[in-house]
């Protein structure tokens, strides 16, 4: 059977910081991001969609918007900012296991939130099997299950 693609793009603000960088982005700083996910499936419903890009801006932006946007994505381990950005009131923090490189909020957004959210559209056989993570107009991360 024939596997077939598409791609939602989601644009979102955050805030971060790479502790232990030793360069600029050590510092508290902020990009508009553009997360690619590209979303595989088996398949295609009447009208000849493998899924309604709609559901998919619903789950994704959702989620993102929800636990990223317009807040701060910090690595668990570090103290400092977490202790600054949770002086402010109101505030939102994300707490992420590793450094929020683009790298690995690609690849959060792949192996953690990508499965959880497609879980919920009983019925779909959909995959997402690659996420690239823009920080800036230059600059990318892309990670995929292949």
């Amino acid at each position: 059977m024939t596997s077939l693609q598409v791609l939602r793009r989601i644009r979102f603000c955050a805030g971060h910081r790479l502790l232990g960088h030793g360069g600029k982005c050590e510092n508290l700083h902020g990009h508009n991001y553009v997360a690619d996910i590209y979303v595989s499936g088996r398949g295609v419903d009447p009208i000849g969609r493998i899924v309604d890009f709609a559901e998919l801006k619903r789950l994704f932006k959702g989620w993102i918007d929800e636990h990223w946007d317009h807040g701060f994505i910090v690595f668990e381990k570090d103290r400092e900012t977490i202790r600054a950005v949770t002086s402010v009131t109101p505030h939102k923090i994300y707490l992420l296991a590793d450094n929020p490189t683009a790298e690995n909020i690609a690849r959060h957004l792949l192996e953690v939130v990508a499965p959880k959210l497609l879980a919920g559209m009983p019925g779909y056989d959909l995959q997402v099997k690659r996420v690239a993570v823009w920080e800036t107009d230059d600059s990318c991360a892309e990670v995929s299950l292949e």
